[in-house]
């Protein structure tokens, strides 16, 4: 070990003198490492899983396989169907995975809870509405990333028009087969089930009176197109509205029917009967007693009962949406789901209905529940089933409010206001994690549940090494520094929604940022995928009150991290607004022209939205630039005049094509300049001149400037550079690589003007001075992070100090070429050959 050292230290004396020093920097840190480690047995390195090796082993297996029917079989409840997180179901099988609905924040639950996403080859998708559809953008650019080849989404026929809305922003989905099974395909069949598409057409589509709305899950017709020739003009530059292929009165039901188990060979008993087992002989008698056969060994007949257990017959589940009243006739008066109820040749276990109260508690409605029988057991997901489903973020606001509660402050819940409904069959509501076992035993599984236990997060934390002493000395110091010179005021309030980049993860979800400009007023600084649910647990039963404040959104860029929570946010705002008695307007939305084209179709061929958005093209507030558009010019004069602001500016940033950061100047004097993704740029310090707040992106660490260039992001240093360069008061970093999942490392240029953002966080102009003081007690509740984060950058800086003297020594000069020639002569003299040679 140590003359390896030692030739890697000579080496690097030879390297140019700032090589040198960053190497012999990261040597001595590896030598460091190496001692620490060598204190205790070297861990060998596990060789990295394949995400995908469930499908060699299905190709292996080939296409005239056919299993005996899955031995294990159960369904999962992902999101319990609450307002901020909608209704999603899991099924597993040691065959497939399967995926019931997919919304918002979908994803995030299924990376938190250890879900494989890449085993998913089938989604099924109850109706075109955004509260089921929401999150599969997101989980289509996953999947693709993990190489899945191929997944089928069955469901609305809409879907296909859907795939086509969001390549607009996503771009050729390239390396992933996306197949789209429409309901009235012929039932599918895969190793585990064949699963029957069930079409149910609201009574509305017939012109039938449609009971009125109250207050619950949205439904299809809730967002209407009233109105619509009027709000044509939100949307400028001739983009019009097309009600096309949307049918908002169709919802699809699944009947999924397991196959046969077939039961298991019983090899001591054969063997007490004297049959060949252990020999080729005996698989052909398996076979015929597996299928219910008798056979005929040495004479002597053997039923099929004596030496293998009976067979598991086959069991179905449903999963139904009744979004409202309009559907519960067509639903109860269905013939295919008539077959199933009562005597049926696959009984069916669990009923799965993703229903508001007021359908639940509809005597139509619960008379066809009771004719499921008994024995059925019914599953409830709407939005009355409170259920903790995102639990590391709950731990992790828990252990930051331990810091400091007014800038961490504790998350909040939603509470719904309906009472539930009586039943007279066994029903179940669903919580997060909850399983319905179907094989080998049909049972409710309770062992993965949640449990939100604020007390134990406390205890950890306090835990922690120097935690407790440095949260003191953070507060000490507070006491004992200088009074402020004036207090400022509680606004402008900035609470980070999402502060991770790319994908939402458990711990940081993606692109947001609320700016409460007073207590009436709040604009959005992007809008990523879970943006509302982030509100729900951040407001909890306020929720509707902030998004009744809620003047505009700045999208800066079409990447899905940054914009695929615009439409909850259009959907539910409206919801908010009447439930506070408050008239409904559009919402102003600043974002890139390229917007309008996702938007359109979306609108067009799966669900009513652009009476929701009056779009202001971010390149008209670019400084120097002319509006000719004269509903344009208006609607900028509304955007100033509403968020009370003398200015809202945008430049064209160093990231994709179209990628904008803007900068808002208020009338009282202060100014918020926000980068969106952007490598270092000089058009957005010039924008930012003087600014109170910088926002700016930090995805990456310092040392990783390539790999930031190769992304165009900004490292910490160069995001720190930006602010010092514009001369901002304060500098706030976020948008951190989800690889920092707790947190980023710190660079050597942090100082008491940068603070790092996490989500929930809340701050104001007042709080510039104590955000850096958090820094200490951050490192102290995270060193264990910091620290792995720590070695994984020396081996990174040792494979690079490695990599450079390879290459040096590969292209060696006549300097370097002549001791290694003189060497290699000099053993080649040494060598048992050589001394042959001579002897002749």
């Amino acid at each position: 070990m140590w003359s390896m050292r030692t030739e890697v230290t000579g080496c690097i004396l030879s390297l140019g003198g700032n090589w040198r020093m960053w190497a012999l920097r990261s040597l001595l840190l590896r030598s460091a490492a190496g001692r620490t480690m060598s204190q205790g047995p070297a861990r060998r390195q596990r060789p990295p899983k394949d995400p995908l090796r469930h499908l060699r082993a299905r190709e292996k297996r080939g296409p005239s396989w056919e299993p005996g029917g899955p031995n294990t079989v159960y369904l999962q409840v992902v999101a319990a169907g609450g307002r901020d997180a909608g209704a999603a179901l899991y099924v597993f099988s040691e065959y497939n995975r399967y995926l019931f609905n997919c919304g918002e924040g979908v994803q995030r639950l299924m990376q938190e809870h250890k879900l494989k996403v890449s085993r998913l080859d089938n989604i099924f998708l109850t109706r075109m509405h955004w509260s089921n559809v929401g999150g599969l953008c997101g989980m289509i650019l996953t999947l693709k990333e993990t190489g899945l080849p191929k997944c089928v989404l069955s469901g609305p026929p809409q879907l296909e028009k859907y795939l086509e809305a969001i390549k607009i922003f996503s771009g050729p989905l390239k390396g992933i087969d996306l197949a789209v099974r429409p309901h009235s395909a012929p039932e599918y069949k895969d190793e585990t089930m064949t699963v029957f598409q069930i079409p149910i057409y609201s009574e509305q589509r017939c012109g039938k009176h449609q009971p009125s709305q109250s207050p619950g899950r949205l439904s299809p017709e809730q967002s209407s197109d009233s109105g619509s020739t009027e709000n044509e003009q939100h949307l400028p530059d001739g983009v019009s509205q097309r009600k096309g292929g949307r049918d908002p009165s169709l919802v699809v039901a699944f009947v999924c029917k397991l196959h046969l188990k077939k039961g298991n060979f019983l090899v001591l008993r054969a063997k007490e009967l004297g049959l060949p087992v252990g020999t080729a002989a005996i698989a052909p008698i398996i076979a015929a007693v597996k299928d219910g056969k008798s056979v005929t060994y040495e004479g002597k007949e053997i039923l099929p009962e004596e030496i293998c257990t009976p067979p598991d017959p086959s069991l179905a589940f449903v999963v139904v949406e009744c979004p409202d009243e309009g559907f519960i006739l067509p639903i109860s008066e269905n013939a295919t789901f008539q077959r199933y109820q009562g005597k049926a040749d696959a009984p069916v276990a669990l009923v799965v209905h993703i229903a508001p109260e007021r359908v639940l508690a509809d005597s139509r409605y619960q008379q066809w529940m009771e004719r499921f029988g008994p024995d059925t057991q019914h599953l409830i997901l709407n939005e009355n089933c409170t259920s903790v489903h995102n639990l590391r973020s709950h731990k992790i606001q828990t252990q930051l409010n331990l810091i400091h509660p007014d800038i961490f402050p504790a998350l909040a819940s939603l509470h719904c206001q309906e009472e539930n409904a009586p039943f007279t069959v066994p029903i179940v509501r669903g919580e997060c994690l909850l399983k319905y076992q179907l094989r080998p035993r049909r049972e409710w599984q309770r062992d993965a549940l949640i449990t939100c236990n604020p007390d134990e997060f406390i205890a950890e934390a306090l835990e922690m090494p120097n935690f407790q002493e440095s949260v003191q000395e953070y507060r000490k110091t507070a006491q004992d520094g200088p009074a402020p010179a004036e207090k400022k005021s509680q606004y402008p309030e900035i609470i980070f929604l999402g502060t991770g980049s790319a994908i939402p993860m458990k711990i940081r979800n993606v692109s947001s940022t609320l700016i409460n400009i007073s207590s009436d007023k709040s604009l959005l600084l992007d809008c990523g995928e879970g943006t509302f649910g982030q509100l729900c647990r951040h407001y909890g039963d306020h929720v509707d009150r902030v998004l009744g404040t809620l003047a505009a959104v700045f999208v800066s860029h079409l990447h899905a991290d940054h914009h695929t929570g615009l439409l909850n946010i259009l959907l539910q705002r409206e919801r908010a607004l009447a439930s506070l008695g408050k008239p409904f307007h559009p919402l102003l939305v600043v974002a890139p022209t390229q917007l309008k084209p996702w938007l359109q179709q979306y609108h067009n061929q799966c669900q009513p939205l652009l009476h929701h958005v009056c779009m202001i093209p971010a390149k008209c507030l670019q400084k120097g630039t002319e509006v000719s558009n004269s509903e344009v010019e208006r609607l900028i004069s509304l955007l100033l005049e509403t968020c009370d602001l003398e200015e809202f500016q945008t430049c064209l940033v160093r990231h994709c094509k179209h990628a904008f950061g803007c900068a808002l100047v208020h009338t009282s004097g202060w100014k918020l300049v926000y980068s969106g993704d952007t490598m270092p740029c000089e058009t957005l310090v010039q924008m930012g001149k003087d600014a109170t707040l910088l926002i700016h992106e930090a995805t990456l660490e310092d040392g990783l400037e390539e790999e930031a260039m190769e992304k165009t992001h900004s490292t910490t240093s160069q995001a720190i550079g930006v602010g010092m360069r514009m001369n901002a008061e304060f500098i706030m970093l976020n948008h951190f690589s989800q690889r920092y999942a707790k947190i980023p490392l710190f660079s050597p240029d942090f100082n008491e003007k940068v603070g790092i953002a996490f989500d929930h966080m809340k701050v104001c102009f007042g709080d510039f001075p104590t955000v850096p003081k958090l820094t200490a007690p951050l490192k102290a509740l995270f060193a264990g992070d910091i620290e792995e984060m720590e070695e994984r950058r020396e081996k990174r800086e040792l494979r690079l100090v490695r990599a450079a003297l390879l290459s040096r020594k590969q292209e060696g000069g006549p300097e370097d070429r002549e001791p290694q020639q003189k060497r290699a002569h000099a053993e080649a003299s040494q060598s048992p050959q050589s001394k042959k040679v001579r002897a002749k």
